[in-house]
């Protein structure tokens, strides 16, 4: 997919990043605190608003070689073409990635953006580098008791 007009801040920094207006480890950093749109299973009941369960399930792929990825948009704009070989995947939640890390399993990989122009794939073990960071600088947000 092409013509990828940004959308938010988030957004305007992946193309910065992308193009070397932005220093990597920097838009990394603000990747953390951003959020993300997760698409997640539509289990509902049938009644608007009300779930069968309270347990999201997120939508993972599975790679050629058996690498477990996590989707992940800049926007639920954005997911909406991806989404279409998805039809059980139409709903989602917005979430900081630092959350969405604390829950990801080890082993997992992230895909932002899968099928645009301006997206990234992370893998393991720049997943695992990430949950580090966000529970170091969780760490140092604390206040001491």
């Amino acid at each position: 997919m092409t013509d990828f007009q940004p959308h938010n801040d988030l957004e305007e920094r992946l193309v910065s990043a992308q193009e070397g207006r932005l220093d990597p480890n920097a838009f990394m950093e603000h990747l953390l605190e951003s959020q993300l749109f997760l698409p997640v299973q539509d289990d509902s009941s049938g009644i608007q608003g009300f779930q069968k369960s309270s347990r999201a399930q997120p939508l993972t792929l599975e790679t050629e070689d058996g690498l477990k990825v996590l989707v992940l948009f800049t926007s639920p704009e954005r997911a909406k073409p991806f989404l279409v070989d998805f039809p059980a995947y139409q709903g989602g939640l917005l979430a900081e990635l630092g959350w969405v890390l604390e829950r990801v399993g080890s082993g997992v990989g992230i895909a932002i953006n899968p099928g645009w122009e301006f997206g990234m794939d992370l893998d393991p073990d720049t997943v695992e580098q990430l949950i580090h960071l966000h529970a170091a600088r969780s760490a140092q947000e604390k206040p001491a008791s």
